[in-house]
């Protein structure tokens, strides 16, 4: 076999060799992306409920984290600037601390129904500036800090990942009671807390404190 793999190709060393590999890049691959929120984009942002934050300390290391409240929940302030609120989590700040150390910044919007993505490059920075967290205030709790985005790239994704996966096909849907709740696996991973005990304070935070 040689240095051939899978298919025949020669192993991926280098950009010439992943170039190689793939292909050249389509015009309208290339053509589609832009440098601002177009019409297009900001109407997708008012409809998604859901995103993915990918973010890194600057060191190599990465992090990738969901975000989700009612559709429209992120902010468009102009065509080059989105605002995404903290809402309340279990105070990590995995993100946060990786934005203070290096400001680059992947987002990944969906809106359920919708195979096609819409994907957001660009650097962020913390803000708590009032006049822009008070507007996005839910259940009468405003948020105090969030992540302002500058946009640097942004383009539309298409569905082939989501058609494969059936991400929105109900009857692909995993039963609950199949894999175990988050209390379990938290309870057996760290032999901290007790099963039933981890159970009732995660079905006490979901019930009263999504916000």
């Amino acid at each position: 076999m040689g240095d051939q793999n899978a298919g025949g190709k020669p192993p991926v060393k280098s950009q010439e060799d992943l170039r190689a590999h793939f292909g050249q890049l389509s015009p309208l691959a290339e053509k589609k992306v832009l440098y601002h929120l177009d019409k297009f984009c900001r109407d997708f942002i008012a409809l998604s409920p859901f995103l993915v934050i990918a973010s890194s300390d600057g060191k190599g290391h990465a992090d990738a984290s969901p975000r989700g409240d009612a559709p429209g929940f992120v902010s468009v302030l102009d065509d080059k600037t989105l605002l995404i609120p903290d809402r309340r989590g279990n105070n990590r700040v995995d993100t946060f601390g990786n934005i203070i150390a290096s400001p680059g910044i992947g987002l990944i919007f969906m809106v359920p129904g919708i195979n096609e993505t819409l994907r957001v490059n660009g650097r962020a920075e913390i803000s708590q500036e009032p006049d822009l967290l008070t507007p996005l205030t839910v259940q009468n709790v405003t948020p105090i800090i969030g992540l302002k985005v500058h946009v640097d790239e942004t383009y539309f994704h298409c569905g082939k990942a989501l058609m494969r996966s059936k991400l929105w096909n109900p009857a692909a849907q995993v039963e609950r009671h199949s894999f175990p709740t988050l209390g379990r696996i938290i309870a057996e991973q760290t032999a901290a807390i007790e099963v039933e005990v981890a159970e009732k304070a995660m079905e006490e935070a979901y019930r009263t404190r999504l916000y």
